[in-house]
């Protein structure tokens, strides 16, 4: 009888231990996708605000066309984009563009001095910052997710249950590559 007992003890802890792991993994999976809608919150309000940036640019800058048209195409790619590798790519395009914008906007004193265009200005700048916090955010809660998939024993339930890794959000394809100047055509 003890046996028996005995037994069952370790069938209920078994039984337990996979309900707990697997409870934490979609736990984990859970917040990954709360944290990836966080991200795409602000990336909408940085959306939202690039349209009316253009429209000022636009009142002072009339022949800055090619890189409005710029600006715009980025945005638009962005917005298209489906996985977050796609969406890493579109946004640092979409930066890049942005960046050329601004360092055009500087050879406009009218523009830097627009009140309209300040206001754009700062919260673009603000919703950049909203975005980098987003960003690590989601990338620590993917972190935590990977590890959880890769250490033992959570790795077993994992690869029962079919959970899989997310990917990393980076917006700068390399360190080098963000510090790299923009280039500005006039």
């Amino acid at each position: 009888m003890t046996i028996l007992y005995i037994i069952l003890g370790v069938v209920a802890a078994v039984v337990l231990w996979a309900i707990l792991g697997y409870n934490r993994l979609v736990a984990l999976t859970n917040r990954v996708q709360e944290a990836w809608a966080d991200i795409d919150v602000q990336l909408k309000r940085r959306y939202d605000l690039i349209p009316n940036i253009i429209e000022t640019v636009k009142g002072y800058a009339t022949h800055e066309k090619e890189t409005l048209a710029k600006v715009t195409e980025m945005r638009t790619q962005a917005m298209n984009a489906g996985t977050v590798e796609e969406h890493a790519a579109a946004e640092n395009m979409l930066t890049g563009a942005l960046k050329s914008l601004f360092a055009v906007a500087e050879s406009y004193p009218d523009l830097k001095a627009n009140t309209n265009f300040l206001e754009l200005q700062r919260e673009l700048s603000d919703t950049e910052n909203k975005i980098q916090a987003a960003r690590r955010f989601y990338n620590s809660v993917v972190q935590e997710l990977k590890n959880a998939l890769e250490q033992v024993p959570s790795n077993i339930i994992g690869s029962a249950f079919g959970f899989k890794p997310s990917e990393f959000f980076a917006l700068a394809e390399s360190e080098e590559a963000a510090r790299q100047p923009v280039p500005v055509k006039f």
